[in-house]
Formats: C-alpha cells, sequence, structure tokens
C-alpha cells in the first residue's frame, strides 16, 4: 500500500525488549510471508535545529538500510498520519522514562 511522498505513517514494534517507533513513507505487505516491509524511513524533520541523541541512534542503525521488514508479531501498530514525528525508543512498558539502576521497588500492602 505505498502511497505519495507527502504521506507518512508512524510504525511501532517490538525490537530487543524496547518498543521502537518510526515514520516512514512506504509500508507494505511484503513479499515474505509474514513481514511487513518498510520503506524510507524519516529522519531529521521533526527539528533540524537540536540533535536528539534517540534519532541519532536510529538514524546510524538504519544509516543503509533500502527496505526493513518486521515480523508481524513484532508489530504494535502503524497509523497513517499528516506529519511525520521524532523516531524514538521507548522502554517496553512504552514509556521513555528509565528507571535509576539499583531502584528497590516498594511493596503493596495486600
Amino acid at each position: 500500500m505505498p502511497k505519495s511522498k507527502t504521506t507518512s505513517f508512524r510504525i511501532q514494534f517490538h525490537n530487543n525488549n524496547k518498543i521502537y517507533e518510526l515514520y516512514a513513507h512506504e509500508v507494505s505487505q511484503s513479499q515474505m510471508a509474514g513481514f511487513i516491509e518498510i520503506g524510507e524511513i524519516i529522519f531529521g524533520e521533526y527539528s533540524k535545529l537540536l540533535i536528539d541523541p534517540a534519532e541519532e541512534k536510529l538514524k546510524h542503525e538504519f544509516e543503509n538500510v533500502k527496505h526493513t521488514y518486521i515480523p508481524h508479531f513484532a508489530i504494535i501498530r502503524i497509523d497513517e498520519v499528516e506529519h511525520s514525528g521524532k523516531n524514538r525508543i521507548l522502554d517496553s512498558d512504552g514509556s521513555s522514562i528509565t528507571t535509576f539502576p539499583g531502584q528497590a521497588s516498594i511493596p503493596q500492602n495486600p
């Protein structure tokens, strides 16, 4: 279902116990059974003034990738959006906040 260059998609998927959120111009069913094909990943359009370390990490990870193939079971959701946003990596609970190392959990009263 490739669309015109003005159409953007937000793709959220699980990868290495993290949730990746990417913006791309192309999303389609892959010829390889069980995979979604993502092409033309959008980088740097969210903010050209500030460098975001998380987006730079993703840019480096996908720098020479023409198309990437994500297994169906890893996909959380795909949204067609009017404007692209910032690519990011979230913790598996969906937040971008990491707990302080060694933080003890507080027991709940029954």
